[in-house]
């Protein structure tokens, strides 16, 4: 018996050993941090910078809660803020350290700092002066977008820009077009943002996984709610973009606008009563910047109409026929018109994948009718050749008004063209010169033509443009107008105002233009072809200009 209480002691002690090991094991997996050193440095210049730098024992992470509805998070302990209150503020400051396990502790100081930031026009037009709600511009091309961060802002998404109505039709017209994103203000401090996004997020891929999404499938809509309104404060960009308007809107509490890039900042671009179009650094890659146009139409308004007007029985300034083209020969007549060929610097600025030609098979006048024809083919290292021509040094002219009647190319990804580009183009280079587009269509929104001008502080994707219905686009002539004067630039599809834009001696638009003709594949505003698209021409009736 002795001999047995003396083998159960053993045991005992054999057990309190393990225990103490394993709850040894348990500690050192789960250190609380400890000693936690929070050093700052205060901006004297009114910017209201703050940095942070922030060390504990045993952290793995560090959260910041900056007393102001905005919070933060970093991995080595380094957050550069931007306090906005406007004056001398004093803000009660959370950090919070974080070990293994997700055992915490934390450390509340006190920064004063001053800003003397302040932007009251873009929460106006944000708010409206109370609340006001946005929508994703699907209508517009380049509605969202992307480009290099370096990038000069309008001009800059030139890696991908959606074109109008894009997503529609995909899952993601159901998380992204449906948006609801209200700016909301009460007095000078209380500038809120709310995302109503029905419980559904479109991720970027990068972003899918980390949300429980499939992996290597692209963007996906993932249920994701966006919880409560965040409050916005107003910040000066550093971006150093001259079209810019200088100010960014940060989000508390990770908010985001529509799409998930990772992102809480948003530089604004531009802003009006009707349209916001604003870039933000994507959150795991510094090297890109995604854009974001947004509008005041609700997206049911988009579909019965891109925003275009109705406008009827227009009555023209202009009614004296003083050049016209009714192609009734058998060949080009080049004493108007100039073949232009190759696929020019990033397929003509836009990433088309076409490659012009001047041979017959591109470009023929035939039966009454110039044909312009899109063909999948190998050329010059191109998948497709076309064509493209105009009237540079043989017709320019000032003010009148422009009539074309034609029928389009169709089929996903083809974009064929009307328009006019500033004679002193090869002097003063785009957008400086200005650009009108009589008509542009999209072969994937084969329901759609749209117009739009183009000008420094206006282009690319930033483009002054409406769009419009239209039936039968591809099987039917119809006739593309635009009244240009001094005073207004208007555009009409088969005599129906599509909208009309004040002109002044300020704009590039008072001085001679040229036509140019085209039938583009691809690229920013064509997007996606089909990959059964084999060709398809655009043909033309005439085009006559009246003075």
């Amino acid at each position: 018996m002795k001999y047995l209480k003396l083998i159960l002691s053993f045991l005992a002690v054999a057990l309190l050993v393990t225990s103490c090991q394993e709850d040894d094991l348990g500690l050192e997996t789960m250190m609380v941090p400890s000693n936690i050193q929070v050093n700052t440095d205060i901006s004297d210049d009114g910017s209201g910078i703050v940095i942070f730098n922030v060390s504990a024992d045993n952290a793995i992470t560090y959260q910041f809660n900056f007393g102001d509805g905005t919070t933060g998070t970093s991995l080595d302990g380094t957050y550069t803020k931007r306090f906005n209150r406007n004056g001398l503020n004093t803000y009660q400051v959370i950090v919070v350290a974080y070990g293994k396990g997700g055992i915490s502790s934390s450390k509340t100081i006190e920064v004063s700092v001053e800003s003397d930031f302040s932007d009251p026009t873009t929460k106006q037009l944000l708010t409206g002066g109370d609340t006001k709600m946005w929508y994703v511009a699907a209508f517009q091309p380049g509605h969202l977008g992307v480009g290099p961060s370096s990038g000069d802002g309008f001009n800059s998404p030139i890696y991908y820009q959606a074109a109008p109505f894009e997503k529609d039709g995909a899952e993601a017209s159901d998380c992204f077009y449906t948006d609801v994103l209200t700016f909301s203000t009460t007095g000078e401090e209380n500038f809120t943002y709310n995302q109503n996004n029905n419980g559904a997020t479109f991720f970027n891929a990068d972003f899918v996984g980390q949300f429980g999404g499939p992996t290597g499938s692209g963007d996906q809509c993932i249920a994701f709610d966006t919880g409560a309104p965040k409050n916005v404060t107003l910040a000066p960009a550093t971006s150093g973009i001259e079209s810019s308007t200088g100010t960014v809107l940060e989000f508390s509490e990770d908010g985001f606008m529509s799409y998930y890039i990772g992102a809480s900042s948003y530089e604004v671009l531009d802003v009006d009563d009707n349209s916001l179009y604003v870039r933000a650094i994507m959150g795991n890659n510094p090297d890109l910047a995604w854009y974001l146009k947004f509008t005041t139409t609700p997206y049911e308004q988009q579909q019965a109409g891109g925003g275009g007007g109705g406008e009827a029985d227009f009555e023209s300034q202009y009614t004296d026929l003083f050049f016209s083209d009714e192609f009734e020969g058998d060949a080009l007549d080049t004493s108007v018109w100039n073949y232009e060929t190759g696929n020019g610097t990033n397929g003509w600025g836009n990433g088309e994948v076409q490659y012009y030609t001047n041979e017959e098979k591109n470009v023929k006048v035939e039966n009454g009718n110039l044909i312009i024809t899109a063909i999948k083919e190998e050329t010059n290292g191109f998948g497709y050749s076309s064509g493209r021509i105009n009237t540079m040094d043989k017709f320019e002219f000032t003010f009148g008004r422009v009539e074309i009647k034609a029928k389009l190319a169709g089929g996903g990804g083809t974009w064929p063209a009307l328009w006019a580009l500033g004679a002193n183009f090869d002097v003063v280079g785009w957008p400086t010169t200005g650009e009108i587009d009589i008509m542009e269509f999209v072969g994937n929104e084969p329901n759609r033509v749209q117009s739009a001008l183009h000008f420094p502080g206006n282009s690319g994707g930033n483009a002054i443009f409406e769009g419009v219905s239209i039936e039968n686009a591809t099987s039917e002539f119809h006739v593309f107008e635009v009244e240009w004067t001094p005073e207004t630039i208007t555009f009409l599809v088969d005599g129906e105002v599509n909208f009309s834009f004040d002109n002044d001696e300020d704009k590039p638009f008072n001085k001679d233009f040229f036509l140019i003709m085209n039938v583009a594949m691809g690229g920013a505003l064509g997007g996606a072809i089909d990959p059964a698209f084999t060709q398809s021409s655009m043909e033309i009736d005439y085009v006559r200009v009246y003075n």
